[in-house]
């Protein structure tokens, strides 16, 4: 699928993730075989988020990576989740209140191409299974180092391309052929999950995403590949 515009895949992007709001959570562990919640306290492991910290969560959707910020900064600590989708927001709003987090994590509406956060404001930024679906990667690198303090770290959570032969054909095997199935199941409609490996077709291989994170201003760029490399956790340094 290809975009005349970034409006028009961020148009797109916004009434994919509108759409499926209600059972994204679900979904998510159920496609991932549970390994979901791994993945994600992987990536806040590899923060340098410490009690007290202040976290920032892109693109936060369901607000499930912004939660695991926050059992990590404490009833001390700040963390604030973004998204531009207002049905993720508000099951994010939902999430939150089942735990004690609250007061810790704040809400809010905006852009990950424009993040509405003053220079050097908090302690890392993380992106989880986003980086793939901003119209501009490199630009979206460059704001979420923008607003981290020198020092600190952005990380990125995202699909990634697995290279081991059989496992690697097993694998698109599943994400294209079963995950959209399984998707339009879950979801009721056609459409949303059969982004996923349109997504990660046209998403850049690990290796370019490195080059990106150091492109955008960021050091001792490296990355983990987890579960066979179907996904990548990278992690930069401002400086």
């Amino acid at each position: 699928m290809q975009f005349a515009h970034d409006r028009d895949k961020e148009r797109y992007v916004h009434e994919v993730f509108s759409s499926i709001a209600h059972r994204y959570d679900l979904l998510n562990t159920t496609l991932s075989f549970n390994r979901d919640k791994y993945w994600r306290k992987f990536t806040v492991r590899h923060s340098g988020l410490q009690p007290g910290s202040a976290g920032l969560d892109v693109c936060c959707g369901t607000g499930m990576l912004a939660l695991e910020q926050a059992r990590v900064v404490g009833m001390n600590g700040r963390v604030v989740g973004l998204d531009f989708c207002e049905n993720m927001l508000q099951k994010a709003v939902d999430n939150i209140k089942r735990t004690p987090y609250q007061g810790v994590i704040e809400l809010v509406k905006g852009n990950a191409m424009q993040l509405p956060f003053e220079d050097n404001t908090f302690d890392c930024a993380t992106i989880g299974f986003a980086l793939r679906n901003v119209p501009d990667i490199l630009k979206t690198i460059k704001e979420m180092r923008r607003v981290v303090k020198p020092g600190g770290k952005v990380l990125s959570l995202e699909l990634a391309k697995p290279g081991a032969p059989v496992f690697k054909q097993l694998y698109y095997l599943y994400f294209n052929h079963l995950v959209p199935l399984l998707g339009r199941m879950g979801v009721g409609q056609n459409g949303p999950y059969s982004w996923l490996p349109t997504s990660l077709k046209n998403f850049p291989h690990q290796s370019e995403v490195c080059e990106l994170f150091q492109k955008a201003g960021l050091a001792d760029v490296y990355y983990h590949e987890l579960t066979g490399g179907i996904v990548a956790v990278h992690i930069g340094i401002k400086r």
